[in-house]
């Protein structure tokens, strides 16, 4: 049975996630992405970008800034609606969000049922602008990429001559200052969204909805997510966030708490570029040319964080086998595409033969990442690159030496083929599409 108990271990091992500032004892719900780490959710960001930006003519990208004016959040709803209730245990005075609690409403720490009033506290973190720490002055990291999406609307339809319906899709760093932090990447304090605004007609509202709900869950699939790890849930009225008509959350069954949220799909309406076209004074709206008139678009926003969908996939691709760990990562995930391997490290005509294989397949064909072992026994390395997700290893042989093929080994079958050396990058090629 796959537990996040396991998943912390493996990452924490092969290189992928370490806690932060781990020399000084850690900071809760904060994490740094170590070597293999930053390929993976490299690759993520990459899937998503040519999934929702490359693939289609009608989207464009974006990158805002992190520091935003004061008056962006004033206007958003955020200084004043962003918040969870928080509660305090009367018996060891640590506190928690009151709407996560057990249901038995014991204290996670002390098992004490013994609380303060639930008082709602705003998750954003503040700062200051300059020299002098004075209300004009402050400003707060943004909990979210999409307002600077809609306070940069007018340029991006000026500048990119986009019609409706469009969208501006962004990935970058966000920060919410959690009550309650845990289960790993699930709920942290920095993290990395991924977020698409897609402007339509208000009519075709609900039509437009439902096709990113589809094309978001497909996503996941597509990508090595089992279909019965996923489920939709519809918002309730009294759950959906103040500009949202309809929410609707892309549900994974987490092994910490079956059911829960992945990605998030909400129809904003016009909420936000109403709201900073008034605050503003600046005209946020749409031109029609075919009905002659200005509009101002409605907005649905599919919206994931990095961190969270990499645990996602880490969780569905970890196999325990009879003797090895293998994560199934799909290829297009993989940290390393390739591994390549002398059979030996103290024979120079092997190691010599596989640096030359190694150097044909990162410097002429660019399949890239690569990666080159010479450590311990061959089985050793095996299992090491399998634990990674590794795909293929390609073994350099004392038969490569003498009829110029090498063997190609499969991560999830163990299988291995004999291929000769000029027609490794085709073969590797075909595996690989």
């Amino acid at each position: 049975m796959t537990t996040l108990e396991k998943i912390v271990s493996l990452t924490k091992r092969r290189g992928f996630v370490f806690p932060g500032s781990e020399i000084y004892g850690g900071i809760g719900g904060i994490y740094d992405l170590g070597p293999l780490g930053v390929e993976l959710a490299g690759n993520i960001k990459t899937a998503w970008w040519e999934n929702i930006v490359r693939k289609r003519d009608n989207i464009v990208g974006l990158d805002s800034s992190i520091l935003m004016n004061q008056k962006v959040w004033q206007t958003s709803g955020h200084v004043e609606s962003f918040a969870d209730p928080l509660t305090e245990c009367k018996n060891c005075h640590l506190r928690f969000r009151e709407d996560i609690l057990p249901k038995d409403k014991k204290c996670p720490n002390c098992g004490k049922n013994n609380w303060t009033k639930p008082q709602m506290f705003n998750l954003m973190f503040k700062t200051h602008i300059g020299p002098v720490e004075d209300k004009a002055s402050e400003t707060y990291l943004r909990p979210e990429t999409a307002q600077g999406i809609f306070v940069n609307f007018r340029n991006v339809v000026d500048t990119m001559r986009v019609k409706l319906p469009f969208g501006i899709a962004q990935i970058g760093k966000g920060f919410r200052n959690e009550i309650t932090t845990g289960n790993f990447l699930f709920r942290v304090r920095e993290f990395e969204m991924m977020e698409l605004e897609y402007f339509i007609f208000k009519d075709q509202s609900e039509k437009d909805f439902d096709y990113w709900q589809k094309e978001r869950m497909n996503w996941f699939i597509s990508l090595g997510i089992k279909k019965q790890n996923l489920r939709f849930r519809e918002h309730k009225e009294t759950e959906r966030a103040h500009y949202a008509t309809r929410s609707v959350d892309i549900e994974y069954n987490w092994p910490f708490m079956e059911w829960g949220e992945l990605e998030g799909i909400a129809n904003r309406t016009d909420f936000d570029l109403t709201a900073h076209a008034k605050a503003s004074g600046q005209d946020l709206s749409y031109f029609d040319e075919e009905k002659g008139k200005k509009m101002v678009p409605y907005v649905i926003e599919p919206s994931v964080g990095v961190g969270r969908a990499m645990t996602a996939f880490l969780i569905d691709a970890y196999h325990e086998e009879k003797d090895r760990i293998v994560l199934k990562l799909h290829p297009k995930l993989a940290p390393v595409k390739i591994a390549v391997f002398p059979l030996l490290a103290n024979k120079p005509d092997l190691v010599k033969k596989a640096r030359s294989i190694y150097q044909l397949l990162t410097t002429n064909y660019q399949l890239l990442p690569v990666a080159w072992d010479d450590r311990g026994n061959i089985g050793k390395r095996y299992y090491a690159q399998d634990e990674i997700g590794t795909p293929f290893c390609i073994t350099i042989d004392f038969q490569t030496l003498e009829d110029d093929t090498v063997t190609i080994r499969d991560r999830d079958t163990t299988k291995q083929e004999r291929v000769k050396i000029d027609k490794l990058a085709k073969t590797l090629e075909e595996k690989f599409s």
